[in-house]
């Protein structure tokens, strides 16, 4: 049967979440012969875009990104919502399903200056980082503790122009992003995975449609990269295991190497002064058993102090 249309898209309205839509919705004409008119893209503001001036962990952490998006679809003004996979809670609201995964973008962490993209190792002596992003603070300050940690939240070109302005000496932005933007920065140099293990579904983009809507889960199907989808089930198992908040610094990375799967999934404390890290490998189909037991075994590394994190958030 014909599907039913339109089948609008929705996203948060963001330069980068706008053109990650577009990428949905031009997938999604190549793959059903369609035309922009059945997947229009409704661009909404979420309450994480309003907070500008403060850390998200400030005002409710992970779901802040996500909130009016969900309602769109719960009201049926969207059928498909676009999601930046990192901010999407591991819990859905009643009703709401995670239908595809589209393939994955590089994940990996760019460290940028006024000049240019800089290793963490090379930044002055008490450089001003800006970032608002936990992970990407306690990381940086596991391997240099003399940084001072500036909160810096905004878009790409607004995080790029306090840069340039020197109000901060570099900032952290996902190579992701830059490529989807179509900035000449993606093709900077990035952080290794050593130092900077990215945040559990960096560089992928999920769509979540209502658990009822036939005609949009069959549009979406298309669009799923299983080797992706795969390494987020695992990624979101490891959160949930250690119940991952914005408040806990956290991070893990799954790939497919030879047929099976491999996780890195690490816990920090806010301030770097202690990192947990472990991995797990073993077949695809075991992917979100591996992610629990990855969670399962850093949280027990992290013992008493990481307790104490994860109960403050």
């Amino acid at each position: 049967m014909p599907l039913r249309l339109p089948l609008p898209l929705a996203t948060r309205k963001s330069p980068l979440a706008l053109a990650q839509a577009r990428l949905v919705q031009n997938a999604l004409l190549a793959a059903l012969d369609s035309t922009p008119d059945d997947f229009p893209i409704h661009g909404l503001v979420s309450t994480g875009d309003k907070l500008t001036d403060r850390r998200l962990i400030d005002a409710g952490g992970k779901g802040l990104f996500t909130r009016e998006i969900d309602e769109a679809l719960l009201s049926r003004t969207a059928a498909i919502a676009v999601h930046s996979m990192k901010d999407v809670p591991t819990d859905l609201p009643d009703g709401l399903v995670l239908a595809a995964i589209l393939e994955r973008e590089d994940p990996r962490d760019v460290l940028l200056t006024a000049e240019g993209s800089i290793q963490l190792s090379d930044l002055p002596q008490g450089a001003r980082l800006g970032t608002a992003s936990l992970r990407r603070q306690a990381q940086a300050l596991a391997v240099r503790p003399d940084l001072e940690i500036v909160t810096l939240r905004g878009n790409v070109e607004t995080r790029l122009g306090k840069v340039r302005a020197g109000e901060v000496d570099a900032t952290f932005l996902a190579r992701a992003g830059l490529k989807r933007l179509g900035r000449a920065e993606a093709e900077f140099s990035p952080c290794g995975l050593d130092t900077m293990l990215p945040a559990a579904g960096q560089a992928a983009i999920g769509l979540v449609i209502r658990a009822d809507d036939a005609d949009a889960a069959c549009a979406v199907s298309p669009l799923n990269h299983m080797p992706s989808a795969l390494a987020l089930q695992a990624e979101r198992a490891f959160l949930k295991a250690l119940d991952g908040s914005c408040r806990t610094p956290l991070a893990a990375y799954a790939v497919i190497e030879s047929g099976r799967l491999a996780i890195h999934g690490e816990a920090l404390l806010p301030d770097g002064s202690e990192r947990w890290q472990d991995r797990r490998e073993g077949p695809l189909a075991d992917a979100g058993e591996l992610g629990r037991e990855l969670g399962e075994a850093v949280r027990r590394a992290g013992g008493d102090r990481l307790a104490h994190v994860i109960a403050a958030s």
